[in-house]
């Protein structure tokens, strides 16, 4: 008698309890070292002063708007961008100054899929590579996963070689080039993605929580472990 014909089909991990993701709050993430609140137009003036004090010529090299010439700019645009559901913006405060220094969101937010994206971030030279910007970037993961996400993303401009380095420092796996996928400011964009999963996470949060301890930090501040040392052996790939 024959057998009857069983295509060999492959398909992916089945997932029969999937709910989808909570969409992220519209609320205050509190840390050691910073405070991230939603953005609103009475960040401007602080925000204002944090993105004078950048190199124009750089920090809005590969993004779709910037740089601003005065806090009146700042106030449309955060008016235009900032006040919305996707992209959900955060503005990073210094507690101790009670200061903004930089700015972060949410975007591509499809809880449906459990995918979300972090961007739009921008920090005050002042914060750069500190333990500020560092838990903001840890808050805002945290409480992505903490949500129910499955993949959080990180999409950059393929030639902007700086925050393909951060992505990389923060935990995220390079997955590749996407060409032509975008135009800027009237040139071609090619977008390099990365992505970190929920699978990674108890990894990189540890990796995290030991950057960020008092232990990991000697009396005049240097770090006895670098971020990228911590999270690398978690990536998947470099690129």
């Amino acid at each position: 008698m024959t057998e009857p014909f069983t295509p060999d089909y492959h398909t992916g991990t089945p997932l029969p309890d999937w709910q989808g993701a909570s969409a992220p709050s519209r609320a205050t993430m509190q840390g050691r070292f910073c405070r991230l609140e939603p953005t609103s137009l009475d960040h401007v003036p602080d925000l204002s002063a944090t993105f004078q004090s950048g190199d124009a010529a750089t920090d809005w090299l590969y993004l779709g708007y910037g740089p601003f010439a005065t806090e009146r700019e700042v106030a449309a645009w955060v008016s235009k961008v900032c006040l919305g559901e996707d992209p959900l913006f955060f503005t990073i405060v210094d507690p101790a100054a009670e200061q903004a220094v930089g700015v972060a969101s949410y975007l591509n937010i499809h809880a449906a899929m459990g995918s979300i994206e972090v961007g739009h971030i921008h920090f005050s030279p002042a914060i750069q590579r500190s333990r500020i910007a560092t838990e903001a970037m840890y808050l805002m993961m945290a409480h992505a996963f903490d949500q129910g996400f499955r993949r959080y993303e990180w999409k950059c401009d393929s030639l902007n070689q700086r925050s393909r380095r951060a992505a990389q420092r923060f935990g995220f796996s390079y997955e590749g080039i996407f060409r032509q996928h975008l135009i800027t400011k009237g040139r071609n964009r090619d977008t390099a993605w990365y992505a970190m999963i929920d699978a990674e996470w108890p990894a990189l949060k540890a990796a995290y929580q030991t950057w960020l301890s008092d232990s990991n930090f000697q009396a005049d501040g240097t770090q006895r472990q670098s971020l990228a040392d911590l999270t690398g052996p978690v990536l998947v790939a470099r690129g």
